[in-house]
């Protein structure tokens, strides 16, 4: 018998051991079976913040992984893109017996992390391994968030097996699970070991440079190795393009042999507090006892929406530009999230009018010039402009920091953000940032940094797919994921790519 016990509150004095008592007190006997299904803070009274529980109990332990049916005589299949998206696919088409190959235009997480290193703090830009290229895809340096605003049939499979690669256990029930940094690291590791032990194959160094194909199938794939420009062809079946938002040079080339569509995005900045500043205004004098306090704010106070995303409690803002002369930001925390200053994109909904979106790539286009103005007031060397808040709203240069010191690595100039953003994207800050310190007092505070600019949010295209995750151009080929235009974050793009890798199993399991 299993049964869900839920609303169990425990103080955050209290050891999490005494959930365990408190569950076989409400069943009547000690038990077996015991699971965590999900951890909240709730800290509306900061007088009385409290952990809320719900639990699983049962007589017998809990059963092992799901069996997966296996398919006979599997089509080749080749995963381009080493993100969420291609993993996750790659992982669950190995699981249906499939032998996927994995192109990936960047390096292993061991060479990729070298190489991010260098250019944070020598500048040096690879523009094939970086932040957004690589193993591990865009999400490896920020943070490993894994919350999400979907509710797909796949997320609880996202958790679970980022758990069985080396994520902590803790992540398939806290209510905002986050992996960090440096764990994924590891995590990453492990599920290439993984997948090169059950026939699958890895090729990094490596970028998808087209297809051919026969009455309007795939036949085949191009590549080409970005160090040494051999050039190769795979005959390949069916091809998984979890290509991620930044692979513009790939948008280009797929443009008028994939029906394709203009996407709206949004733009803005980082923004960074201190951390013990956040977390008091989150849980009062308590928050010494408590994880470093994250926040997730929406102003619709002026005509264009703003939002906090990519939320990075005790972490850095981090240079991850993929292009030579553009300035791109993103924010990391490692697991312990235990740094100085907290940050967040700050982001502005802009629309088709503001980017002339009767045209593919004008939003590609838009992103493109507004990280190369980053790039010129931050210095012309991969600096990054950057703006106290109280000198942002009276449209003054700063001259000093105050008590928010920047953690951008790559090194900071003083600049007008409102020379880097469109107007209508400074107009929206100056709004809801006030608006923003009505919902978390401090938000507003005079010294916080503003650090510019942040592009990345989103594709700005979409490779147009059927019902069953199959391009409408091309039969055997299947967007997928962020770069396509159907996720957004880790866990979304992740359950997309399984999504996707159910779809080819279904379609191939009884030719």
């Amino acid at each position: 018998m299993i049964k869900q016990f839920d609303n169990i509150k425990l103080s955050v004095a209290e050891s999490e051991s005494k959930l365990y008592e408190t569950v076989c007190k409400k069943f009547g006997r000690k038990v077996s079976g015991f699971r965590i299904l999900k951890k909240s803070l709730d800290a509306r009274d900061k007088n009385n913040i409290v952990w809320i529980y719900s639990v699983a109990v049962s007589d017998k332990a809990f059963p092992a992984e799901p069996k997966f049916e296996k398919i006979n005589n599997p089509p080749a299949v080749a995963v381009i893109g080493a993100g969420p998206a291609g993993l996750f696919c790659a992982l669950r088409l190995i699981d249906h017996g499939f032998a996927p190959v994995i192109i990936e235009r960047g390096k292993a997480v061991e060479e990729r992390t070298a190489d991010t290193h260098k250019f944070f703090t020598k500048r040096v830009l690879d523009c094939n391994s970086n932040v957004q290229f690589g193993e591990g895809g865009a999400g490896t340096f920020s943070d490993g968030k894994l919350n999400t605003q979907t509710h797909g049939g796949f997320n609880r499979d996202v958790l679970n097996m980022f758990k069985k690669f080396g994520a902590p256990e803790e992540i398939v029930y806290l209510n905002k699970p986050h992996i960090g940094s440096d764990v994924l690291y590891d995590v990453l590791k492990n599920i290439r070991a993984y997948i090169v032990a059950n026939g699958g194959k890895y090729m990094f160094n490596t970028l998808f440079t087209g297809f051919d194909c026969a009455a309007d199938r795939l036949k085949s794939i191009k590549v080409r190795n970005v160090i040494t420009g051999e050039e190769s062809g795979l005959n390949v079946d069916c091809a998984v393009l979890a290509l991620g938002h930044s692979a513009r040079d790939t948008f280009e080339m797929l443009a008028g042999r994939l029906e394709m569509q203009p996407r709206e995005f949004s733009v803005g900045v980082r923004i960074e507090h201190l951390s013990d500043r956040i977390s008091f205004a989150q849980y009062g004098g308590q928050y010494v006892n408590l994880p470093t306090a994250d926040y997730k704010l929406i102003s619709r106070a002026g005509e264009r929406t703003v939002f906090t995303f990519c939320m990075c409690p005790g972490g850095v803002v981090i240079p991850s530009s993929s292009e030579e002369g553009g300035v791109v930001t993103n924010g990391m925390s490692r697991y312990a999230r235990d740094g100085q200053n907290s940050n967040s994109a700050l982001m502005v909904q802009m629309k088709y009018e503001d980017f002339g979106g009767d045209d593919l790539f004008a939003g590609m286009r838009f992103q493109r010039e507004l990280e190369r103005r980053a790039f010129s007031y931050g210095g012309k060397n991969y600096g990054a402009p950057v703006q106290l808040y109280k000198d942002f709203v009276s449209d003054r240069v700063s001259d000093k920091f105050g008590e928010v010191l920047p953690t951008y690595s790559a090194g900071t100039s003083f600049a007008p953000l409102g020379g880097v953003l469109p107007d209508v994207a400074v107009n929206a800050l100056k709004t809801a940032i006030p608006d923003m310190d009505r919902r978390l007092k401090g938000f507003a505070c005079p010294d916080a940094v503003l650090t510019g600019v942040e592009t990345r949010f989103s594709s700005p295209v979409r490779i147009v797919r059927d019902e069953n995750c199959e391009s409408v151009s091309v039969k055997g080929i299947y967007p997928c994921g962020e770069g396509s235009g159907y996720s957004g974050g880790i866990t979304s793009s992740a359950s997309d790519g399984l999504k996707v890798a159910e779809n080819i199993f279904r379609e191939h399991k009884n030719h």
